[in-house]
C-alpha cells in the first residue's frame, strides 16, 4: 500500500513568523499609496527615494475549495507615516459571511474591524492573544510597537479577498500616534 499525501505542512519561525520553505508576498510603501491618510507625506517619502517594506505575509499555495482551510503568517513592521502606524491593507472576504482567526505570536498592535453597516471594533494584539474576526467584517492589523507584529491567521479557503472596497473607501477609524501612544480617531477622508 502506498502513502498518499493529504496534508500540507509549513514551518514558520515562532518569533519572526518567517518561513524558509515558502516565499512571502511583500507590501512596500508604493503598494499602500491609497491607504495611508497623509498622502502628502507619503508622496514626499517616495519622491525622496524612500520605499520601506510595510508588511509581508504568506499566501500559501493550498487548495482553495469549500471545506479547506487557508493559513499563514503576517508580519507588520514598526513605523509610522504622518503619525499613522504601519498596517496591512485590510480586506473584506469575497464570501462576506467568512470569519477569520488571528493569533499574535510576537509584537503588539491592534486588529481594526468594521462591517458594511458601519459597526466597528478594535481588539488589542499581544503575544498569546487570539482574535476572531466575525463574518462580514473587514479587518486590518496595525503595529503600534517597536518590533514586528507577527500573527498567524486562518480562514475558509474559498473566501477570497476584497481589497478594492478598502482602497476606495478606507476605514472609518485610524490608529495614530499621539504623545507616544496609540489613539483611535475618525478618518477625515472616509467616504460613505
Amino acid at each position: 500500500m502506498t502513502m498518499t499525501k493529504l496534508a500540507n505542512a509549513t514551518l514558520f519561525d515562532l518569533k519572526t513568523g518567517l518561513s524558509e520553505e515558502e516565499t512571502s508576498k511583500k507590501r512596500f510603501l508604493t503598494d499602500m499609496e491609497k491607504l495611508f491618510n497623509d498622502t502628502e507625506t507619503l508622496q514626499k517619502e517616495l519622491d525622496a527615494g524612500n520605499n520601506p517594506m510595510i508588511y509581508e505575509y504568506y499566501a500559501l499555495d493550498l487548495p482553495k475549495t469549500e471545506g479547506d482551510i487557508q493559513y499563514g503568517t503576517s508580519i507588520v513592521y514598526p513605523g509610522t507615516l504622518g503619525g499613522e502606524y504601519y498596517m496591512t491593507k485590510g480586506h473584506f472576504h469575497e464570501i462576506l459571511e467568512t470569519g477569520e482567526v488571528y493569533f499574535c505570536m510576537s509584537g503588539q498592535g491592534y486588529m481594526l474591524m468594521e462591517n458594511p453597516e458601519g459597526e466597528w471594533e478594535i481588539e488589542e494584539l499581544v503575544p498569546g492573544r487570539a482574535v476572531q474576526v466575525p463574518p462580514r467584517y473587514a479587518h486590518r492589523s496595525i503595529n503600534t510597537g517597536n518590533e514586528p507584529l507577527v500573527t498567524f491567521f486562518t480562514f475558509r479557503a474559498d473566501a477570497g479577498h476584497d481589497y478594492g472596497s478598502i482602497e476606495t473607501k478606507g476605514y472609518r477609524k485610524l490608529v495614530v500616534e499621539r504623545n507616544g501612544k496609540p489613539e483611535i480617531i475618525d478618518n477625515p477622508k472616509w467616504q460613505q
